[in-house]
């Protein structure tokens, strides 16, 4: 599945969005920046409540698909600016990282539960 399609599903919002089409093999949530870092597998979606230029950085060294902001705050406008010109999907939400990751799992697993149009 891609990250438009996640995105649609998930209903984020794209702050920077330079490959929609980048496929998303899993998922990983952290806020501790050296779990990401040691943990996290290249085309996940990183759900954080982070909203720093290190979130980009860490995102762009792993090779991660996009990075889900879970509520809170807007990053400030630089945090955007540096994910578009490093190429990083990031993406925000009023959900909290609980919600976000147990309906990234279901999607990810083909629950259809997740996709309203499939719903009987």
């Amino acid at each position: 599945m891609n990250a438009r399609e996640v995105a649609r599903v998930l209903g984020l919002e794209p702050l920077a969005f330079p490959h929609p089409e980048a496929e998303v093999g899993g998922g990983f949530c952290s806020d501790l920046l050296s779990r990401a870092m040691a943990e996290a597998s290249p085309g996940d979606a990183w759900i954080t409540y982070q909203r720093h230029l290190n979130v980009v950085a860490v995102a762009k060294l792993k090779e991660l698909s996009l990075v889900i902001l879970a509520r809170g705050p807007e990053p400030e406008p630089e945090v955007a600016a540096r994910a578009e010109e490093e190429g990083v999907n990031l993406l925000r939400s009023d959900d909290g990282m609980f919600e976000l990751a147990g309906r990234l799992y279901a999607l990810l697993a083909g629950d259809p539960e997740t996709h309203p149009a499939e719903r009987g």
